[in-house]
């Protein structure tokens, strides 16, 4: 089974101006001269992470990875006006034309899959190919399934702690109350909501749930994390229809992709994979035994470390 690549520092970092309102934190590790490659984090607002640049060979890819707009080290933190997919994929280009980079390999996981197959059908001409992992299309029934229409089935005890903050009224509706508490004036209020809408999240992300659940340390990082997921979920990620990502698999089916998916994943369950492997039949879908959600569980990390090293030989 193939493990991470040891830990590396970025040889490069530097912050991008990307709007009036927000600049992003840019890094670049591994070999300058390598295969360029591009990683789209996950939430969104997650923001990037050091374990990230370890799926690559450092000799032989050119790792490019970003904080998106307020996520991370990107300013201002949680913010989410001028906060797009559209956005993040205009970010992106700006990133690219900045490095001087003509094409690259897109890596993204949850909805780091989302924005992959949102940048690569906007720009099929600047990529290699696509590894995926979680797949999650932003379609109302994967968002409903996390809030209302499933994952509650498999934890029913997490699911009434997270409407335990709610009052009576608003539990018709649990993303729309949501959002309007992450988004309250009272910062007690986006605390609280904040802490909660992650600590059912990170319950559904692993096969055996990781203990502690949400980082209450780093409070403003959870609060951004979900305010933009929430402003994203009720928004239906900015796309002009429900199945966009599917319907424009067409402009991306020339190029070579794998997607990987854990079994018993509660967050993006394997549907969405199938689905986007049934619109592109020439990708290659691994669904790994034994795994959830998290891109750091073991079956996981192999068949990634497996895919950026198929790529790696690719002309």
């Amino acid at each position: 089974m193939s493990d991470l690549f040891p830990p590396l520092e970025p040889y490069d970092s530097f912050r991008l101006k990307v709007s009036g309102l927000h600049e992003i934190h840019v890094e670049q590790a591994g070999n300058p001269k390598g295969k360029p490659v591009v990683f789209f984090h996950g939430g969104p607002g997650a923001g990037i992470s050091p374990i990230h640049r370890r799926f690559f060979d450092p000799s032989a890819w050119r790792v490019i990875l970003f904080d998106q707009r307020g996520s991370g080290r990107s300013t201002p933190l949680g913010e989410v006006r001028e906060n797009s997919t559209w956005d993040l994929v205009a970010d992106t280009e700006k990133i690219r034309e900045r490095l001087g980079i003509e094409k690259w390999l897109v890596f993204g996981g949850s909805w780091g899959s989302t924005l992959g197959l949102a940048y690569a059908e906007t720009h099929p001409e600047r990529c290699t190919g696509l590894i995926l992992r979680g797949i999650f299309l932003s379609r109302k029934s994967e968002v409903l399934w996390t809030f209302g229409g499933g994952a509650q089935r498999i934890f029913p005890d997490g699911w009434s702690e997270f409407l335990s903050i709610l009052d009576e009224g608003e539990k018709a509706d649990v993303l729309a109350a949501y959002h309007r508490r992450l988004t309250s004036d009272d910062p007690a209020v986006r605390r609280q909501a904040a802490l909660a809408w992650n600590r059912w999240e990170e319950l559904a992300s692993y096969l055996v749930a990781q203990l502690p659940l949400v980082a209450e340390e780093d409070v403003p990082a959870e609060i951004a994390l979900a305010r933009i997921e929430a402003h994203y979920f009720v928004n239906g990620a900015f796309l002009a229809s429900d199945d966009q990502l599917l319907r424009d698999v067409e402009k991306v089916r020339h190029l070579p992709a794998v997607i990987v998916q854990g079994r018993y994943d509660m967050v993006c369950p394997a549907v969405s994979a199938w689905d986007l492997h049934a619109a592109w039949p020439g990708s290659r879908l691994t669904i790994v035994p034994a795994s959830g959600h998290s891109a750091d569980e073991p079956g996981i990390v192999s068949a990634l470390v497996d895919a950026t090293e198929e790529f790696k030989k690719l002309g």
